[in-house]
């Protein structure tokens, strides 16, 4: 898939594509007492998050180690978890069969989380990038624009959800975890599922990635009535949501990412290295093949004048920071690349939508990666806020 596709999938989901009403002749339900249905549920045949994690650490002086990967079994909570728009299916809705683009997905955004949590992770019909390629073209799929249709997915995951909860929660703790089209079904699962009923009492936190989570300006609730922007890996019950644009290249005025579409509200940006604001290491896991949306960038020489490492994953500590910046109405994350002299590492790292002739699209910024950019710090605050869920409970 290229960057091209990339941006047609982002703007489906800024638009809400997948999210219309609901209409009389809604497709039959799916089965998830079934276990194909899901990608990734704890000892499933097939576990699509049971995969090798392993990384290579790439130091600020060009030496490596491997840092190797672990799930645990007996995680105290549990990680229910969206995934974006990938599926390239023909039609205007997915297949439940999971290919390449969702198994890569879970890898690249999910499967790390295992050693701080039980992970599920529903397979559903969501609005393909093959339907959302031909809207754009202007020669959209017939039932492109049925509500029934553009409904099916939101339908698939509230019913995922709910057998989860009836079958393997058993009261446990439990964090959601969405990004892109993944997060905009979650924004609409918390008010209607979450928010005022007994299982809000469950939420660990709530992790919105790639999307545009509206806040009231100045306050940490908006969208989320009750539920406030974590300020402190202590914290639980909370959200965390924040786009990602290189300090180099700046959210252009056109972007769809970093500003609410309630004109009453802001974009809510949570620093995931430095909740309580302020400049924090952006603790990246990214990968040392393709990424998730497949595209034709080449994979980076790591250090200069030696062969690359043959782990699928690689960090490079102390080689990205961030910061939430507020400017030009934008609200995101600002990701620097710490480039040094003497530092024999790249500095070069993937993750912008590009168009044709590879002209990066500026408006999407590195909406690729927002979850592989911040994964350690992401990982490193769930297992706090476990502890201090089970502390609570």
């Amino acid at each position: 898939m290229t960057g091209r596709i990339f941006a047609t999938l982002a703007l489906g989901a800024a638009l809400g594509i997948g999210v219309g009403a609901a209409h009389a002749q809604a497709p039959a339900k799916n089965d998830y007492a079934k276990p194909e249905t899901w990608l990734c549920w704890p000892g499933k045949a097939g576990d699509a998050c049971a995969i090798d994690l392993t990384a290579t650490v790439v130091k600020a002086d060009g030496s490596t180690s491997v840092e190797t990967f672990k799930a645990d079994p007996k995680a105290p909570i549990d990680c229910f978890y969206v995934y974006p728009t990938v599926s390239n299916d023909p039609g205007v809705v997915s297949d439940m069969t999971a290919n390449a683009e969702e198994l890569n997905v879970v890898k690249q955004q999910l499967a790390r989380f295992g050693s701080k949590c039980r992970i599920y992770a529903p397979l559903y019909r969501q609005f393909t990038l093959t339907a959302l390629r031909a809207m754009v073209s202007g020669t959209p799929i017939a039932g492109a624009a049925d509500p029934a249709v553009r409904q099916v997915g939101y339908n698939d995951v509230v019913d995922a959800w709910n057998h989860y909860l009836a079958t393997a929660n058993k009261g446990r703790g439990v964090v959601l975890i969405g990004h892109s089209q993944g997060s905009g079904l979650l924004q609409r699962l918390i008010p209607a599922e979450i928010e005022g009923k007994p299982v809000q009492k469950q939420l660990v936190s709530a992790l919105i990635l790639g999307s545009n989570l509206g806040v009231e300006k100045g306050k940490d609730t908006g969208a989320f009535k009750s539920i406030p922007l974590c300020k402190s890996a202590r914290q639980v019950g909370c959200a965390i949501s924040y786009v990602t644009f290189r300090d180099t290249i700046p959210p252009p005025g056109n972007s769809r990412f970093g500003k609410a579409a309630n004109p009453a509200m802001e974009a809510a940006c949570v620093n995931p290295a430095a909740l309580a604001g302020g400049v924090g290491e952006l603790k990246a896991y990214l990968s040392n093949a393709d990424n998730i949306s497949n595209s034709a960038a080449a994979t980076p020489e790591w250090v200069k004048g030696k062969p690359n490492p043959k782990t699928p994953f690689v960090t490079v500590p102390g080689l990205i920071s961030g910061q939430c910046v507020s400017k030009d109405g934008f609200n995101y994350l600002e990701a620097k690349v710490n480039a040094d002299p003497a530092d024999p590492r790249t500095d070069v790292i993937n993750g912008d939508v590009t168009g044709p002739g590879g002209v990066i699209a500026k408006d999407w910024g590195l909406h690729l990666i927002d979850a592989n950019i911040a994964m350690g710090n992401l990982v490193e605050v769930v297992g706090e806020q476990a502890k201090a869920y089970a502390a609570r409970k």
